[in-house]
């Protein structure tokens, strides 16, 4: 009877444990309420598999150290559940070790089940086996799609209620989203999109997960489900219900970027303009959509033509390091917000007109607490405000944050953060010729067959369009023709020569006359399509047309993107060159093969017995594989490899794709400029970088992916390269720089003092190495007066102060850390009645 109680004991005990930490979510119409509390919440966007296990503790920390409350990641279907009933959440795939991870870090996750995401993924995340189940319909009011959304979702739910990471059972768990931008393209499914979204937000909430539901970009999303907004700006945006919160899901940190194109940025001072202005005008949650972009690992990026870096100028870069100032300037303006967060949640704020283009608004607690939000929103002129009876400057296209109601602690156009230069330092692959494991110890190769080479080949009257054919389970489908031409064919002239005509739905034709490349063709981002005319020469009797279609990532946007086709569906033609006679092949008896023979003989492992190795390397010659042994460069920094030299194609490490490369597609000369004003709107076009260059040189390895020695690099190259010429780069930081004016608002951290202190205060300018075990080594350029440009690029101007070189070498060389007052007094004044600034830039080592 004792053990019994004992045991009886023990058990109430551990309910009492397992529920006490429980939380309870809801909301009302100025925030997110946990136990009772409304919150202000920071969030941004980190999604687990564009990253490594081994890089996820790293990643969540500096989002906290950042500022963040929340980190919100879409689930991915096809990754799940690649096959119907198999499912997959190993590696990087692993969600709910990435929840915990969240949680061990003191953060709330806003999970994005969808489970459409877009995301710039292969086929908005859903995977393909969907698309042949008879009946179904995407994205519209259709039993079959509805039954395995439903499936899917529950699932997904189950397995976080299993582990308890709801927060209604003490997980970090407080939102979760069903659907994803569907009010974009609602319209085009007509009468139907409304009884859908009815019945989505009805199912979501079925599934009883205790916190709330949102939809983003979804005005009628039905009660209880929030809707919330998706963009640069979200300032204007009102909810659907005065009854529920101003939440921003998606705020684009930067943009995507796609093969062709160049590279897109965003400036911080625009972005942190946006957020100040969302809390500004009412707003309590808000979500950098990326905070980390990551990696498009494998054939994971949609599109088409999406690239496989997924870096998004995020505040932390797509190797795991900050990137600032854009990490620190966030920070700060992060910390600004929670300074006012007391009067934020009290009240709806009272906004007044200071003049054209100049707003403020005043949050006031009931115990007599004060916050303000000074904003010129003209693009072009400062002005200067008179607000409770003290004058403000304010730059053109900011925010000044007054947590008083008094005192300026911050304006997002003055960054008062470090800024970092990275570098990339090169490592040939050949650097230890003589070790069978180095780097570039020897290459050996396999050719891809040209044509039909596998057993699973079959033959079809007619043009069969790509994706229903391969399923995706490959980029590749062969098109095979064999034909007997004479001589005297109309269509040819001399005898031989003649001219193929191929038109395809995209994403990019290889076209081989008697096994040899006749020519090649790729759509782009804008125009997938491609129309091929070449001149060919055929010979007397049998002839053989193979024609390789590729695809480059599945559509993922847009009002029924499933049914996007690829691949050649016509016509097929051989022209004459000139006397208009032609011959159709469209409809002739093809030969189709899904794949390489390569991927089906596992050569992306490197482990099969027929790799070539031979002293003549083949080189520039397309259909080739190549496999290399190596050592991982020394030291931890993260590591790229360079692929100038290559074409296109995939690359594998130790049998892990580190995604598709193609440095051979060379970015417009037009559209970049040497400096982007944050001044005024921004869009995806307007800050622009890398012009007439490689969309991406660069590919990111995993440290995790690498041995010490014994490496196994795989490339299969689809259009000719020299991988003797590829290199591995470690990123480094090349310079540390820093611009503080005289009138930028004091530190941060100086907002606790006593308001005398302040006073007495100046701006500061700070530098710190990025790893403690480094120092300021030397002073590359320090100047104070009116210096120009910026980190990197810096000059004096007309006054420069004689002895800011020395007093700035004095303070930070042999520091880890250094922080200079921006003031006369102590740099001097070497022209009076001027404003002036202090510019540093710095090597740690």
């Amino acid at each position: 009877m004792r053990r019994r109680t004992e045991i009886l004991v023990l058990l109430i005990c551990l309910v009492i444990v397992t529920t006490s930490f429980a939380s309870t979510v809801t909301y009302d119409h100025r925030a997110i309420v946990i136990d009772g509390k409304r919150r202000v919440l920071i969030s941004g966007s980190i999604h687990y598999p564009r990253s490594t296990p081994e890089m996820w503790p790293d990643l969540i920390q500096k989002s906290k150290d950042g500022g963040l409350d929340v980190i919100e990641t879409y689930v991915f279907w096809n990754l799940h559940e690649p096959v119907r009933n198999q499912y997959n959440f190993e590696g990087r795939n692993d969600l709910v070790k990435f929840v915990k991870l969240v949680a061990e870090a003191g953060l709330y996750v806003h999970l994005r089940i969808g489970p459409y995401v877009c995301a710039e993924w292969n086929y908005g995340g859903f995977p393909l086996w969907l698309h042949f189940i008879p009946g179904i319909k995407f994205r519209t009011d259709n039993e079959p799609f509805k039954a395995e959304m439903r499936r899917f979702t529950a699932k997904i739910v189950e397995m976080m209620k299993q582990e308890k990471l709801y927060a209604s059972q003490g997980g970090p768990i407080i939102l979760s989203q069903i659907e994803n931008e569907y009010g974009n393209i609602d319209s085009a499914y007509g009468a139907a999109a409304k009884p859908y979204i009815k019945w989505a937000a009805g199912m979501a909430i079925s599934l009883d997960t205790g916190v709330p539901w949102v939809m983003c970009q979804q005005s009628d999303a039905p009660d209880p489900i929030i809707n919330t907004c998706n963009g640069f700006y979200c300032d204007q945006f009102t909810p659907n219900s005065n009854k529920k919160p101003k939440m921003w899901t998606e705020n684009w940190s930067g943009w995507f970027l796609s093969f062709g194109g160049t590279v897109p940025y965003r400036p911080v001072e625009d972005l942190a303009f946006a957020v100040a202005r969302f809390f500004q005008r009412g707003g309590t949650f808000q979500n950098y959509y990326m905070y980390h972009g990551g990696t498009n690992f494998d054939r994971t990026p949609g599109g088409p033509f999406i690239a496989t870096s997924y870096d998004y100028d995020a505040p932390i870069d797509e190797y795991g390091q900050v990137r600032q100032p854009k990490w620190g300037h966030l920070r700060d303006v992060h910390k600004a917000i929670k300074l006012c967060e007391e009067a934020l949640i009290a009240t709806d704020p009272k906004i007044s007109s200071l003049g054209p283009n100049l707003e403020a608004a005043v949050y006031k607690t009931g115990s007599g607490g004060c916050s303000a939000f000074l904003a010129n929103i003209d693009t072009k002129s400062d002005a200067t405000v008179n607000f409770n009876g003290n004058s403000y400057h304010l730059p053109a296209w900011s925010v000044s944050i007054l947590p008083d109601c008094k005192n300026v602690v911050l304006n997002t156009a003055k960054v008062n953060s470090m800024s970092v230069i990275p570098s990339f330092m090169h490592e040939s692959l050949n650097t230890n010729a003589d070790s069978t494991d180095s780097i570039g110890s020897g290459w050996s190769w396999i050719n891809e067959p040209i044509g039909i080479s596998k057993a699973s080949a079959f033959n079809k009257l007619g043009l069969l369009e790509q994706i229903n054919t391969t399923a995706d389970k490959s980029d590749y489908l062969w098109y095979s023709l064999s034909m007997n031409i004479k001589g005297d064919e109309p269509f040819l002239q001399d005898g031989s020569q003649t001219v193929l005509h191929v038109e395809s739905l995209g994403h990019g034709l290889h076209a081989f006359i008697n096994g040899k490349l006749a020519g090649s063709r790729t759509g782009n981002s804008d125009n997938a399509k491609v129309k091929l005319d070449i001149p060919i020469t055929v010979v007397p009797g049998k002839n053989t047309i193979d024609l390789l279609s590729l695809t480059i990532g599945l559509q993922n946007y847009g009002a029924f993107f499933d049914l996007s086709g690829a691949g050649i569906t016509g016509p097929v033609k051989l022209n004459g060159l000139s006397n208009g006679s032609s011959i159709d092949l469209s409809s002739q008896q093809w030969t189709y093969q899904v794949g390489l023979k390569g991927e089906d003989s596992g050569l992306p492992s490197g482990s099969s017995s027929e790799w070539v190795s031979q002293p003549a390397l083949p080189k520039n010659q397309p259909l080739i594989w190549y496999k290399t042994n190596f050592d991982a460069p020394t030291g931890n920094d993260p590591v790229a490899l360079d692929f100038m030299g290559m074409g296109k194609g995939e690359a594998w490490i130790n049998g892990q794709s580190i995604g598709r490369y193609w440095p051979a597609y060379i970015a417009s000369n037009s559209g970049c400029t040497d400096s982007c004003d944050y001044r005024g709107p921004y869009s995806a076009n307007k800050c622009r970088k890398n012009c007439g260059k490689p969309s991406q040189q660069l590919y990111h390895v995993p440290r995790s992916w690498l041995k010490p020695s014994g490496n196994i690099l795989v490339l299969f190259e689809e259009m000719g390269g020299d991988p003797t010429q590829l290199a591995f780069a470690t990123r480094k930081m090349g310079s540390l720089c820093s611009h503080v004016s005289d009138s930028h608002p004091l530190p941060m951290v100086m907002w606790g003092l006593d308001s005398k202190t302040r006073r007495a205060s100046n701006p500061t300018l700070s530098l710190s190495c990025p790893s403690p075990n480094q120092v300021i080594s030397a002073i590359k350029f320090a100047s104070f007066g009116t210096p120009l440009g910026t980190c990197g690029s810096f000059s004096h101007g007309r006054c420069s102060s004689a002895k800011a070189h020395s007093i700035v070498q004095k303070v930070c060389v042999g520091s880890t850390s250094c922080s200079i007052d921006v003031s006369t007094r102590t740099l001097g004044d070497p022209c009076k009645g001027v404003k002036k600034s202090l510019a540093v830039e710095v090597s740690c080592a």
